[in-house]
């Protein structure tokens, strides 16, 4: 005996499960489109692409260029586009904590006190000591300026001609360079003489009547003055022939890189001049060096007490030493008054010529 079916039952189930079936394939089908990154119906990705799965990143507008990160590397060479010899290009930047040089130094090191109750007696004993012993033997000390009639006006200015510093080679190849830092001083005796010896002489002193004069072949007279510091660019654009300079200024100006011999009488200027020499490293650049000190007061621009006084002149000239200069000869003007800082103490001189070599001179 057949059962009878319920009514909305049987053939009515089919239809609806085959409409669920199509629903969830439509579905699936618009996911997958979606993620192919169309999202519009019927559109295709080529079966050899693979299908991403992040948008990619906008291209730059036309004629933007692409910002890149360029690494400099010092020391390389670089070719040049013609084709010629390769010459070092200077890069960019030095590498961060290597300097590329050295920077500007204010002030030197200056050295421990002489003694523990830092008194004028201790630092004038040492600095007197220090200036009245030579540090090298010289064997050939070379002076034109020593007259026969010993006249307290002639100074001994002493240079160093031992084959092992160069400079008597210098003198014999022609290629000397003396430069003669002064104040009004008339006695140019030992500059004719190196002059006629060869040297190329350039005389400095504000008492010159005209900017530059030839007297002979190989020695010019200039109309400047050497200081340790140049004008102040607001006087320098009042006063463009201004006749005041430092040395390393002149140096560039006249496009000199050394100097055999550095002579200097500068009434006192010496200890400020020096200490611009050795702070801007213009003292490496110089083969010998002659100088007047004067010590019967402080100098130009040198303060403090006389002890520190003393010991900031020792510091100088401990930081030539240091440099490798080494001194060679010593004079003691007696024919100056016997005067330190205005004091008769220890014998001294308030005038002392001192010489000295540049060891590392080539």
């Amino acid at each position: 005996m057949a059962t009878a079916r319920p009514p909305g039952r049987g053939c009515g189930v089919l239809p609806r499960w085959l409409l669920g079936a199509a629903l969830l394939l439509g579905l699936r089908l618009c996911m997958e489109l979606y993620r192919a990154g169309s999202g519009l119906p019927g559109l295709r990705v080529p079966p050899e692409l693979p299908r991403p799965h992040l948008l990619p990143a906008p291209d730059p507008p036309r004629g933007s260029r692409r910002r890149q990160v360029t690494y400099v590397r010092s020391g390389r060479r670089a070719l040049p586009r013609s084709g010629g010899s390769t010459t070092p290009e200077p890069s960019c930047c030095a590498p961060r904590g290597l300097s590329r040089r050295k920077g500007p130094r204010w002030h030197i090191e200056l050295q421990p006190w002489a003694g523990p109750a830092q008194s004028l007696d201790e630092e004038a004993s040492r600095f007197l000591s220090y200036i009245s012993t030579t540090q090298i033997a010289c064997n050939h000390m070379g002076t034109d300026s020593l007259a026969t009639d010993s006249s307290p006006a002639t100074k001994p200015w002493l240079v160093c001609l031992d084959d092992r510093f160069g400079l008597a080679h210098q003198i014999r190849s022609k290629r000397c360079r003396l430069y003669s830092l002064g104040l009004g001083n008339d006695d140019t005796d030992f500059e004719v003489s190196m002059a006629n010896d060869g040297c190329e002489v350039h005389r400095f002193d504000p008492s010159v009547k005209s900017a530059h004069v030839l007297e002979s072949q190989r020695l010019w007279h200039h109309r400047l003055s050497i200081d340790w510091r140049d004008p102040h660019p607001a006087v320098a654009a009042q006063k463009p022939r201004s006749n005041t300079r430092k040395l390393g200024s002149i140096l560039n100006e006249f496009g000199h890189h050394k100097i055999d011999v550095l002579k200097a009488d500068l009434e006192s200027a010496e200890w400020k001049v020096l200490e611009n020499l050795i702070l801007e490293d213009v003292v490496e650049q110089i083969g010998q060096l002659i100088f007047e000190i004067h010590l019967h007061w402080p100098g130009f621009e040198v303060s403090g007490s006389e002890s520190s006084v003393v010991r900031f002149w020792y510091s100088l000239l401990k930081e030539l030493e240091q440099k490798d200069f080494r001194l060679f000869y010593t004079y003691k003007d007696l024919s100056k008054p016997q005067l330190f800082l205005k004091k008769d103490i220890l014998n001294a001189s308030s005038c002392y010529t001192l010489s000295w070599v540049n060891t590392r001179w080539k």
